[in-house]
């Protein structure tokens, strides 16, 4: 089975900028017989054979299986038509994307074994933060040191 994407033109939706991107609306499948029989995979002609048979806009195929652009394309990612990707929304103001086109945050992940914390990103502060599970205290990562520090 293929995979399709219906996308739709929309401000940021995660609100950090006003810039305009092409938000995946709906995923739908449609059988390999008639993708195959408009131009095959990745094929402009099969994706106006979705839209007419579905109807809607701008349709992108997508891979379940990530083969092809970059990510399968899930309710709210965002199409990049210059790089022909499907991108996960920022999940940050502060993180950017790197040369694999991955979010990532400025300050690089606590090293080592996190599994004595439940970490997660500060964006007011713009570091890692985390609660040590064992006696529920908060503390922050000092990168320069690689240690965690109670707050």
């Amino acid at each position: 089975m293929a995979h399709f994407a219906e996308l739709e033109e929309k401000t940021d939706p995660t609100g950090f900028t006003s810039d305009t991107h092409l938000v995946v609306k709906r995923v739908i499948v449609i059988s390999n017989a008639d993708v195959d029989a408009n131009g095959g995979d990745l094929h402009a002609n099969a994706e106006t054979f979705v839209s007419n048979l579905v109807g809607g806009g701008t349709w992108k195929q997508t891979s379940y299986n990530n083969n092809f652009r970059k990510a399968y394309a899930g309710v709210g990612y965002v199409y990049n038509a210059s790089k022909n990707k499907f991108l996960c929304p920022q999940p940050y103001a502060s993180w950017s994307l790197d040369g694999s086109d991955d979010w990532q945050a400025p300050v690089t992940y606590p090293a080592g074994d996190q599994s004595a914390y439940m970490v997660g990103w500060d964006e007011d502060n713009t570091r890692w933060i985390a609660t040590k599970r064992s006696d529920n205290s908060n503390h922050r990562w000092d990168a320069d040191n690689e240690e965690w520090v109670a707050l």
